[in-house]
């Protein structure tokens, strides 16, 4: 599976059966089943058995399932990372993960799934590019209620304090060429507000945006795809290139501008993903 086409991963209560029942008719490229943050103690047990049901009774069509397990050093974190292994499960989301020996680990008892890291931490993003690069991390996830939480940063619409651990994050994935997913945007009834953050999140380089709420499936979706204007001029961008070469030219232009070979792998990639 290429994780980079993956735009819109859904977080969803392993323990509620509605939410779960409803995720299967929505148009999310992920759902990833929560047993950490949405699961109170007491229900850990009952979730776990209920994500796992949930993926041997299939009918997800081409959405992607995910289980976020209980962190590293948690008493449930052994018997989740067991109960992802089971046919179904198309990869497992690791919170806090701090550095790459704890990645390692990690992919050692993930029964061969891929593993999404999550970058909660300052030392997570210290270490993000050593996390990323371990083999059999596909990508990262950016955490960034619990890392603003452990910066005693402030916040704006902007996310201003934040920016450089989101870069660092995106630099750390394409460094070892795995996927990087944006932190969920806890504003899900204020859409401008989602729709704006996730914008940022594309121009930072993510490849696509946790979500949080079904409200927030079609939005993501449509900032993360390609649109007509951008894919006219990706066509644009190849043809002028390929009529340069049949001159006998290296290089074009089109509007004014100099157009490359980077500039063409750069508009093919963008055709990919349509």
């Amino acid at each position: 599976m290429d994780m980079t086409r993956l735009r819109s991963p859904l977080y969803l209560p392993a323990n509620r059966a509605s939410a779960v029942a409803k995720a299967r008719t929505l148009a999310c490229d992920a759902v990833i089943l929560d047993l950490e943050d949405a699961v109170q103690p007491d229900a850990k047990a009952d979730a776990r058995a209920a994500a796992v049901a949930a993926a041997l009774q299939g009918g997800w069509g081409t959405c992607s399932l995910f289980l976020r397990v209980n962190g590293i050093g948690t008493a449930w974190h052994a018997d989740d990372m067991a109960a992802a292994h089971v046919d179904g499960f198309d990869g497992i989301v690791v919170p806090k993960v701090d550095s790459a020996a704890e990645a390692a680990d990690v992919v050692r008892r993930a029964g061969g799934r891929p593993v999404l890291a999550m970058i909660e931490t300052p030392a997570g993003v210290l270490g993000a590019a050593a996390i990323a690069a371990t083999p059999g991390v596909a990508g990262l996830i950016a955490g960034m209620a619990d890392l603003a939480k452990a910066l005693h940063c402030g916040s704006d619409a902007n996310r201003t304090p934040l920016l450089y651990s989101l870069s660092a994050i995106v630099i750390a994935a394409r460094a070892a060429g795995v996927a990087c997913f944006d932190g969920v945007c806890t504003e899900f009834r204020n859409e401008a507000a989602f729709i704006a953050e996730a914008g940022q999140g594309k121009l930072l380089g993510f490849d696509g945006k946790t979500l949080i709420h079904p409200s927030q499936v079609e939005p993501c979706n449509a900032v993360f795809s390609p649109s007509p204007a951008e894919i006219a001029h990706a066509h644009a961008i190849i043809a002028a290139y390929q009529a340069a070469l049949a001159e006998g030219r290296g290089v074009a232009t089109l509007d004014g501008q100099m157009v490359e070979i980077l500039h063409v792998e750069q508009a093919k990639r963008l055709l990919a993903r349509v």
